[in-house]
């Protein structure tokens, strides 16, 4: 009764997580959880009083389908201000988060059987909503002395006939790794040579600690023509639940997401575009406060970490994360199919701590912890882990 393609869909590791951590809250257990990607911030004053703004002025009726054109002005200045790139507002689709943005773009450019090149480790869902789009992912290997960041080489060596699309997630989920300009500019030129798009997912971008973000389009003219620019609200303005992204491409593929919007959600509610207008408009220093407040956990995270033995970690150089190799536990701990599962499992069982296993993101020798909660918990947390990592030895 159901369609074949939910065969070839992977459950959420994530979603499987909290269902666990749910399950031992309400059975009275206190769980430690660094396993959820979401700041612990408040949203914006600015973008609360947007919103209640509109309740009050009765904006509740049906708009545009790529967005509030007053939001897509907006979003245009402000990917010029911060980005160096120059977009018209019919260049930008808003979307009800990140996640529709990015599926909106995979099914506007993707026809049975392309591929599409995703670096590993690589966010969840990438994978899965490319074949939910009948697309065919590609996986990467990438080298953790570059910090898992694709080089030309690797990309290169993947490239086929069937190539259409090249998927950049920069600041990276999983790894808080950093694409420079000398690092990105062999990438996409390669791309603009051979025809490929890329898409960027730059949702983390404003979490960024110790160099200059640079946007995928703002390299060049040719490089914005090729580029879908996913961003959004949830990380940079805390509204994850409010759910709103958007895109930025070409006016060709813009026109086409806006159509395929229109057929499935018309657009996103109106009240919390407005909410997303007044972040951008008033709601910086409490971004800029935001993001201190990250580089400062990082930064007295690091040496914890650092102490944990037999592992090793990418510095994140940006969003709120801190991915860390396990390997040398393997043969240590019994598992019969994934032994980032395996070590979870009995992380949170045993020590009541959830994190996020590696092969969700494509490499099982990781574990992924979240720091956009208390610091207390997440050292606490690194503690625990810590037990368990010598119980093993």
């Amino acid at each position: 009764m159901l369609s074949k393609k939910l065969d070839t869909i992977t459950p959420s590791f994530t979603i499987g997580i909290s269902s666990k951590v749910n399950a031992l809250k309400a059975d009275g257990q206190n769980i430690i959880d660094l396993s959820i990607g979401e700041p612990d911030f408040k949203t914006p004053d600015a973008a609360k009083l947007k919103a209640k703004e509109a309740i009050d002025a009765d904006k509740t009726k049906y708009d545009l389908v790529p967005g509030l054109t007053v939001l897509r002005q907006t979003i245009c200045d402000k990917l010029w201000v911060e980005n160096h790139v120059k977009y018209d507002p019919s260049e930008i689709v808003v979307s009800s988060g990140a996640k529709n943005a990015i599926t909106n773009a995979l099914m506007a450019i993707l026809d049975l059987g392309d591929e599409v090149i995703i670096p590993a480790p690589y966010w969840t869902s990438y994978p899965e909503m490319v074949k939910l789009c009948h697309g065919q992912p590609v996986i990467v290997t990438t080298d953790k002395k570059n910090n898992f960041k694709m080089t030309l080489d690797e990309l290169k060596s993947s490239i086929t006939e069937k190539t259409k699309l090249v998927l950049i997630n920069n600041p990276s989920n999983p790894t808080g790794a950093v694409y420079t300009r000398e690092a990105l500019e062999p990438l996409v030129n390669f791309c603009i040579q051979n025809q490929l798009l890329i898409l960027a997912d730059e949702i983390y971008e404003k979490i960024c600690y110790d160099q200059n973000f640079v946007s995928i389009p703002s390299l060049s003219e040719e490089a914005r023509q090729i580029t879908i620019l996913v961003n959004g609200f949830s990380k940079s303005a805390a509204m994850t639940g409010w759910r709103l992204g958007y895109t930025a491409s070409n006016e060709t593929i813009s026109r086409a997401m806006s159509m395929l919007q229109g057929h499935l959600i018309s657009h996103p509610s109106t009240i919390t575009q407005w909410a997303g207008y007044g972040a951008l408009l008033d709601g910086h220093d409490a971004m800029n406060d935001m993001v201190a407040e990250y580089k400062s956990r990082r930064d007295a995270l690091l040496p914890v970490v650092a102490a944990l033995p037999n592992t090793s970690f990418v510095t994140p150089e940006g969003a709120f994360y801190l991915f860390i190799d396990l390997g040398a536990y393997r043969q240590a701990l019994a598992f019969s199919e994934s032994f980032s599962v395996a070590f979870c499992d009995k992380l949170l069982s045993e020590y009541q701590v959830a994190v996020v296993p590696g092969i969700a993101f494509g490499n099982d020798d990781y574990i992924r912890i979240s720091y956009a909660t208390k610091i207390e918990w997440v050292i606490e947390g690194l503690n625990r882990i810590q037990h368990l990592l010598s119980s093993l030895s």
